[in-house]
């Protein structure tokens, strides 16, 4: 029987492979630990060795071409057997010119352009943000056989920014259901399927590769498992554990710290034994659980020699692998000053005095004065690109917000013709709803510049890793009291530390200097900002 040989995941960052030259040809004989082909990763290039004996049948990838990860790259068989692939079609004639084209699997067949019925509309996962490359469903608001009007809410996504609605662009029956709630699924995966009452969708499902079992079908083991002793801890922990890591939800995950319920003692009902909300409503803690479980956060209450698993939420991946990719793909530099403060602290004094009401920050004035240097070094308002450095015409700060768990960076659109209230307002806003995880994807994109402000713990100074597209990211410190020296005296004084990290790619070194000490200017004289 033909054997079927995807491309393989070489590392854990990679997400498609390039072919860079093949050892085989069809029609050549394998054993068995022939090195089939190279494959270039995004780390290097490695020697990809059959696991198979037989023939090469067919070659999915020429070569100098890309495929994503688990796409056909090889088939392996008898000399002359018949076999199939989902793809490329065109591939498979050239390879088999004297053959008749094998016919095709029913999933490859069933394509959505030709097997939905008129009136039926399949709602992908949408991707709510740039980063965003899988969803969670956090809340189902509709059913299946429920009525669906343009514009009703179908679900609350969290993706690795923020929960948000998502409504419905078409009308309807609710037909199928791809994700229970609690359950993550990739970008562009079948969410939901709307169309006339009664309508027959499992080729569509089969035509989209959906392995997932309808919402119907999938509450069959859940009705099993209520049969299973509430006691049997041991096999709740095996389900839900593996290698020591524990599969959970995101908002199961939130739940379960809110309720202090340990996860390794909760079997989930998600794939793979993952475990989703309705499992921590449902807990029934045992006797044996019940003292482990009474801590008020269980993720994070640790013993002397305990080693404790907190699974990886969507925003911590995205983080890590975003930042990863910011630090060894952009050259960083850094750039130090230090301001001197005390007109900036007089001028925020005399704000407060004519406005009691006023809540302008030192990093409003920070942000205010990074918008208008910008706009005098465009330049540091840039991004790399293979092709060509694009200058932004917009100045669009993004201000770096902590909180649980990760960081998120909402912007400050048209920074630089926004007064110190307008910023000072904005600001208080976007990174409060960053905080209650309710700011929309869109309010955290398109930035070209970051501050990011650790002054408020105290931190007098430190270097960030660039926000990538952007080209420079602004590290702010604490205001120090400390002694200085003014007209040739030791006085007390108030000084500030500003880091600049530079991509550069993009700009170079005069450059992020001159861009300091415009801001310095700024932020040493206030009033020059009115000039």
């Amino acid at each position: 029987m033909a054997e079927q040989i995807t491309m393989p995941r070489l590392s854990d960052t990679m997400e498609e492979g390039t072919v860079v030259k093949w050892h085989k040809n069809v029609g050549d004989k394998v054993s068995e630990g022939d090195v089939l082909a190279d494959i270039e990763t995004d780390k290097a290039i490695q020697e990809f060795e059959s696991e198979f004996d037989g023939v090469l049948l067919y070659q999915g990838v020429k070569e100098g071409q890309s495929a994503p990860v688990d796409a056909v790259l090889a088939v392996i068989g008898e000399k002359g057997e018949k076999f199939s692939v989902g793809e490329p079609a065109e591939n498979k004639t050239e390879q088999k010119p004297e053959e008749k084209p094998a016919e095709a699997p029913a999933a490859a067949k069933a394509q959505p352009t030709s097997e939905i019925p008129a009136g039926v509309s399949v709602v992908t996962m949408p991707r709510l943000s740039d980063t965003m490359e899988e969803g969670t469903v956090a809340k189902w608001h509709k059913k299946i056989g429920d009525q669906i009007a343009e514009g009703d809410i179908l679900a609350d996504i969290e993706t690795d920014k923020a929960v948000q609605e998502f409504e419905s662009e078409d009308e309807g029956t609710l037909l199928y259901i791809g994700a229970e709630e609690g359950s993550s699924m990739p970008v562009e995966a079948i969410l939901a399927i709307i169309g006339p009452k009664g309508t027959d969708v499992s080729g569509i499902v089969a035509g989209f590769g959906k392995t997932e079992k309808p919402k119907e079908e999938a509450a069959k083991p859940t009705e099993e498992k209520k049969a299973e002793p509430a006691n049997n801890q041991e096999t709740k922990a095996e389900t839900a554990t593996a290698g020591g890591r524990i599969f959970a939800s995101p908002l199961a995950k939130k739940l379960a710290e809110e309720k202090g319920i340990d996860l390794s003692q909760v079997k989930g009902s998600g794939d793979g034994g993952r475990i989703v909300k309705k499992d921590i409503e449902n807990y029934t803690p045992s006797e044996k659980s019940a003292a482990a479980s009474a801590a008020p956060s269980a993720v994070f209450n640790f013993k002397a020699g305990e080693d404790r698993t907190i699974p990886n939420s969507q925003m911590r991946k995205v983080i890590a692998k975003r930042l990863g990719e910011s630090k060894f793909t952009a050259p960083h530099y850094y750039l130090n000053v230090e301001i001197d403060m005390e007109n900036c602290i007089d001028s925020r004094n005399k704000i407060k005095a004519a406005d009691p009401e006023s809540k302008i920050s030192y990093n409003d004035i920070v942000v205010k004065a990074c918008a208008m240097a910008l706009r005098k070094h465009p330049q540091v308002n840039s991004s790399w690109t293979d092709q060509q450095i694009i200058i932004h015409g917009n100045i669009n700060i993004g201000v770096a917000v902590a909180v649980d768990d990760g960081l998120l960076v909402p912007v400050i659109n048209n920074s630089d013709f926004k007064t110190l209230s307008e910023i000072s307002a904005e600001v208080r806003d976007l990174a409060g709803r960053a905080r209650e995880r309710k700011i929309n994807a869109n309010e955290m994109e398109g930035s070209t510049f970051t501050v990011s402000n650790l002054g408020m713990f105290g931190i007098e100074s430190f270097t960030s890793i660039i926000n990538q597209p952007n080209s420079c990211i602004l590290s702010v410190g604490a205001i120090i009291e400390k002694p200085v020296v003014k007209n040739g005296e030791i006085a007390v004084g108030h000084t500030m530390k500003l880091s600049l990290a530079c991509d550069h790619r993009t700009v170079d070194g005069a450059t992020g200097a001159k861009f300091l000490q415009t801001l310095r200017t700024y932020l040493e004289n206030p009033v020059t900002m009115l000039i």
